[in-house]
């Protein structure tokens, strides 16, 4: 069993830049060996600034390095697929972002091909380990809103949006790179959240539209979920409404109250018949550090998977299941 996680990331690009990159670095028994990237002068670039020894411009190359035991997928959703495949042919561990592949069917054959391998592979739904969800989660488990009724979420945004990783290409609204638009982008975090507060699926539907045909993707989004439980979800999705109309909630109903948080804010709330009570956290700079730190205690075999595969798989039913129509 290895006692350390030696890194190679593939696609260095914005989001390895401050979200998750320097944190392969911070990260205890961690340490970042090499970066690939296709245009080889960013890649040495990336490199350089963040004192990588090594850097790559094939990913063969990288996956070859035998000193590597895990890697970092980080490149567009369109690339995962091969990338994956690849790395778990090698012998890698993985650290897959999100969304875990284009569609739901691709997201299969990646889970399929680990069944055959002893490969690890965990999903970057990072939220699942940052103060406030897991503040939520536990709300949630000591039944501060007495019997969970339903959760809405409401992701409003304009055209032009500063939740939305700026790219020079912005690849993010093409289907055959991201998938489908901004829901891709951006949803899968919130719903593997709703998934990992509330348990196994039982159906999903939805409606999506593109309403101001700004690009190609889809850019209203209207899905349901009803939970095995009993416990119904409701969640829209728009990018294209008014600077002044804005909005980033999600609200937890009860039958004793109300948990209501941001995806991107600092603060939880809850209101209950007794009580009023606000939670404050500080933003982290790094924002996929704590769930990089228990994927390394997982590769290294002291913990467990912090989002196993199929969770990935069932976000991409949900986002197939929303956006279908």
């Amino acid at each position: 069993m290895a006692k350390k996680i030696t890194w190679g990331i593939l696609g260095c690009g914005d989001v390895a830049e401050v979200k998750s990159g320097p944190a392969f670095q911070k990260c205890k028994n961690s340490e970042l060996l090499a970066v690939m990237r296709r245009n080889s002068a960013k890649a040495e670039d990336f490199a350089k600034r963040h004192h990588v020894p090594l850097w790559y411009d094939d990913a063969d190359k990288l996956l070859q390095n035998k000193e590597i035991n895990a890697v970092y997928i980080a490149t567009p959703p369109a690339s995962h697929l091969e990338y994956t495949l690849k790395a778990i042919h090698a012998g890698k561990d993985i650290y897959l972002e999100k969304p875990m592949a284009r569609t739901a069917d691709e997201a299969n054959q990646i889970l399929e091909a680990l069944k055959k391998s002893r490969v690890k592979l965990t999903v970057a739904h990072y939220r699942r380990q940052l103060p406030a969800f897991l503040k939520v989660k536990k709300l949630l488990h000591e039944n501060a809103i007495g019997e969970v009724r339903f959760a809405k979420i409401e992701i409003l945004q304009p055209l032009k949006s500063d939740i939305i990783t700026e790219t020079a290409e912005n690849w993010r609204v093409s289907p055959k790179i991201s998938g489908g638009g901004y829901f891709y982008d951006i949803a899968p975090h919130e719903l593997d959240l709703m998934y990992d507060y509330f348990g196994e699926i039982d159906e999903v539907k939805g409606f999506a539209t593109n309403q101001a045909a700004s690009y190609e993707a889809a850019d209203f989004v209207n899905g349901v979920i009803s939970f095995k439980n009993g416990i119904q979800f409701q969640g829209l999705w728009c990018f294209s409404v008014a600077e002044k109309d804005k909005k980033d909630e999600c609200v937890i109903y009860g039958s004793n109250g109300t948990i209501r948080f941001s995806f991107y804010g600092e603060t939880v709330v809850l209101d209950t018949e007794i009580k009023a009570e606000t939670f404050h956290f500080k933003q982290i700079p790094h924002v996929q550090q704590p769930m990089i730190q228990a994927t390394v205690e997982y590769f290294l075999g002291n913990a467990d998977n912090p989002c196993p595969p199929e969770a990935g798989v069932t976000v991409m039913q949900l986002l197939e299941g929303m956006s279908a129509s």
